[in-house]
């Protein structure tokens, strides 16, 4: 199991000084569409995610209950946090969303001999059916949303998850109010200078608060949310849905 670090004072201010210089760095920087920039980067996705979430992706399946049988993973990618769940959950049926057809591709060459089904798509747009799964599951896929987008997409997790199922995520949180605010600020000036239009996902990174991610968990009808690890900026959280 995992073991939780989370930052020191000292660190967090060491860590906003080195955020600031890097936003200042790229903030005239080309806005990418999501679906390209992980296309272009296909290659070396998976080394990447590795280097930076290794041990999350090893031990991702280590925060489900036993028994279970159906899983959606929306961002699901090239499925590198699909090799935990399948050691220990075998014979699980498991619905993959993503809108990268060459990260599906990948998917399908790891588990052809697996009982997944893979579907691209908008997660925010495709129509989860009601009370289908034990559980839903996201990893290092929502930071690149704002506030209402998440909100959104936790309620249609909800609903799609069964009565006294769950919901497991794993993403990058901001360690204060003011990385919130600096990341989005950043977001909302590289869009407008690059004239990207609303509905157009890019590539960039507008992590919130643990307060607030927790908030629209609830908000969408979560009887409980619990903080199950943290390592400095990367957070395992479980979202309960009542009986």
């Amino acid at each position: 199991m995992l073991k939780s670090k989370i930052r020191t004072p000292e660190e967090i201010e060491k860590y906003m000084r080195e955020l600031k210089d890097w936003l200042d760095e790229v903030r005239n920087a080309p806005a990418e569409e999501m679906t390209n920039f992980f296309t272009k980067r296909i290659d070396e996705y998976d080394n990447v995610h590795l280097t930076h979430w290794g041990e999350e992706y090893v031990h991702i399946a280590d925060f489900f209950d036993d028994g279970l049988r159906s899983l959606l993973d929306i961002g699901c990618g090239t499925g590198l946090e699909l090799e935990s769940i399948y050691k220990r959950f075998p014979n699980v049926k498991v619905s993959g969303l993503d809108l990268s057809e060459s990260m599906l591709n990948k998917l399908r060459e790891k588990y052809s001999d697996r009982d997944i089904d893979i579907i691209r798509a908008d997660y925010f747009e495709y129509p989860f059916e009601e009370s289908k799964y034990d559980a839903a599951m996201s990893f290092e896929t929502l930071h690149h949303f704002k506030y209402e987008k998440k909100q959104l997409i936790y309620s249609k997790l909800y609903q799609t998850i069964k009565n006294g199922g769950y919901y497991i995520e794993c993403d990058y949180i901001a360690c204060c109010n003011e990385e919130e605010a600096l990341c989005l600020e950043g977001y909302e000036y590289r869009r407008k200078k690059n004239n990207i239009s609303e509905d157009m996902f890019i590539h960039i990174d507008i992590p919130l608060t643990l307060e607030h991610q927790i908030e629209l968990m609830k908000n969408a009808g979560f009887k409980t949310v619990d903080v199950l690890y943290q390592n400095c900026g990367t957070v395992i959280i479980r979202a309960e849905k009542g009986s």
